[in-house]
């Protein structure tokens, strides 16, 4: 290696020997010398409109391809900006990687007020990482690179912030080793007498349970697993896909609705796998109502989190997809008796979500019926909110959005562009006329990086769920009714070809047509739409 790079430069190559062929970032005075080494480097600079479009971004593009999201971030007001988008992706367990600079050493935290000068950086953004380091020295960035890694590769992935100091960017590391290819680790396999015990008590049930998460969805095992074991199947939202819409053991009904709930009480055996049983899945409506009443194994990754909810009669952890293999090698053949039967009578519970529910479905399948196999993310809008409760996906990691956990807006639109990006092919954007505006700026981003993205935009001139919710607790509107710009003017404007639908055979028609160019595609509805949509 030349004796002449920085470290700013240095750690460009240190990239390369992980794999990261992607970065979204907002070039400023204090990360100037990050880009240098980028030029020529393989690796693809994307430019969000704001730094928490550039989270959502790398958060959109790690679930779609499976390898963690990475942001170059100034100092200061950039760290701040993307803090949001750390959130969400901590409370989903999205591996992101996010490189910021700070103050010179001598400057930061000095209350001097140097420019981006914040107390406390690395405190402040603490919370929302799996850790937030300081590299005091060039020699200490390949091992932080390292341990950021290691968190993704066979931890909880969630992000991880790595700041370095201007005057560390700027030193030479010429004399630093670059390996040509590092050195990962590999997911932690579950202790081996544990998977006996489950299988064993799982061979033994008459009614067995499967609750599936998003910490699942690359357990390529599991749908086996759940053939084997004939027991049905319940996927979170975050787990939709895991079985194939129409699969005779696929519960994607809610674990807050009565049917499903009655379906985990009833079993005696039940097996929760790569979730973390949080509020938003199995107790959306804040009732208390979710139990299990048989046998409960808990199989995650986290251990703090196999210990925290329904405290499991057994435990286990490790990496849900070996998990899932172990498991399936451990059980014996087994005759089919009744599951697809529980699981029938657990999904006929879609009928009994409240008002338009069903109808946001049927517009939901519509899509995935027109575009097989296309990708959807969501932000917090109607037709995901209904998603959420029942909607089957047709493939892992194939629906996602930000209405759970930590419940964002305006994730829909850049998080869209981050996943097109990845999977080099369209991708469908929910969102309504609120949320988009979180997020508007980022119409530019996603045409000048030529990500295919079609944005299904919801328009009810205002914060509509927000409005109902206020009625319903007799509370007078404020704030809700925002005045809405022409937003298909500005997505024009933009290079955004726009179109407005009204029935079900137009959107088809415009989703086709979308899916065909390639292009960056607004299409446009209203409750004309929605009303239309019979219930499947």
């Amino acid at each position: 290696m030349a004796t002449d790079i920085s470290t700013g430069v240095y750690l460009t190559h240190l990239l390369r020997a992980y794999g990261v062929d992607t970065v979204f970032g907002i070039p400023g005075v204090h990360t100037i010398e990050l880009y240098r080494g980028l030029s020529g480097s393989g690796i693809r600079h994307v430019t969000p409109r704001h730094e928490q479009g550039a989270g959502f971004m790398a958060d959109g593009y790690a679930r779609a391809s499976g390898k963690p999201g990475v942001c170059f971030i100034i100092s200061g007001p950039g760290m701040t900006n993307i803090l949001t988008a750390m959130g969400q992706a901590y409370g989903d367990s999205v591996p992101m990687l996010v490189i910021s600079t700070v103050n010179a050493h001598g400057r930061m935290g000095s209350g001097e007020g140097w420019l981006h000068e914040l107390p406390n950086q690395q405190s402040m953004v603490a919370g929302v990482s799996a850790f937030s380091r300081t590299v005091h020295r060039p020699e200490e960035l390949a091992p932080a690179l390292a341990q950021a890694f290691a968190v993704f590769d066979s931890a909880r992935p969630r992000p991880v912030h790595l700041e370095l100091p201007i005057d560390v960017m700027l030193a030479p590391a010429g004399h630093l080793p670059v390996p040509d290819r590092a050195t990962r680790l590999s997911r932690p396999a579950p202790d081996a007498a544990q998977i006996a015990q489950a299988a064993g008590l799982l061979a033994a049930a008459k009614a067995p349970v499967i609750l599936a998460g998003g910490g699942a969805t690359r357990a390529s095992a599991l749908p086996a697993l759940a053939e084997a074991l004939d027991a049905p199947l319940v996927m979170t939202t975050n787990g939709r896909g895991i079985l194939p819409p129409g699969h005779p053991l696929a519960v994607t009904l809610s674990a807050s609705m009565p049917r499903t709930r009655a379906l985990v009480a009833g079993a005696d055996v039940v097996l929760a796998i790569g979730t973390e049983m949080g509020p938003t899945d199995y107790d959306m409506y804040e009732d208390g109502g979710f139990r299990v009443s048989g046998t409960f194994i808990r199989l995650d990754i986290d251990p703090a989190q196999v210990m925290r909810g329904p405290v499991p009669d057994l435990g286990i952890v490790g990496d849900a997809a070996l998990g899932a293999e172990m498991l399936l090698a451990s059980l014996p053949a087994r005759a089919r008796s009744n599951g697809a039967a529980r699981a029938a009578a657990a999904q006929e519970g879609i009928g009994d979500l409240p008002k338009m529910l069903p109808r946001d479905l049927a517009l939901l399948n519509l899509v995935r019926d027109t575009l097989p196999g296309t990708l959807i993310v969501g932000d917090s809008t109607q037709s995901v909110y209904a998603g959420n409760m029942g909607f089957a996906a047709t493939r892992p990691g194939g629906y996602f959005n930000s209405a759970t956990g930590y419940g964002t807006l305006g994730y829909g639109l850049p998080a869209a562009i981050g996943a097109a990006l990845a999977e080099r092919r369209p991708v469908i954007a929910l969102s309504g006329d609120g949320g988009l505006q979180f997020s508007i700026a980022e119409l530019t981003s996603a045409v000048e990086a030529k990500a295919p993205v079609i944005l299904l935009l919801y328009d009810n001139k205002g914060y509509g769920e927000i409005k109902s919710a206020m009625l319903a607790q007799n509370v007078p509107p404020l704030g809700v009714d925002i005045l809405t710009p022409d937003l298909a003017a500005i997505a024009r404007a933009c290079g955004w070809t726009v179109t407005e639908v009204a029935t079900g055979d137009a959107l088809k028609s415009e989703l086709a047509a979308a899916s065909g160019r390639g292009d960056c595609t607004m299409i446009l509805y209203d409750d004309r739409l929605r009303h239309s949509m019979a219930p499947d």
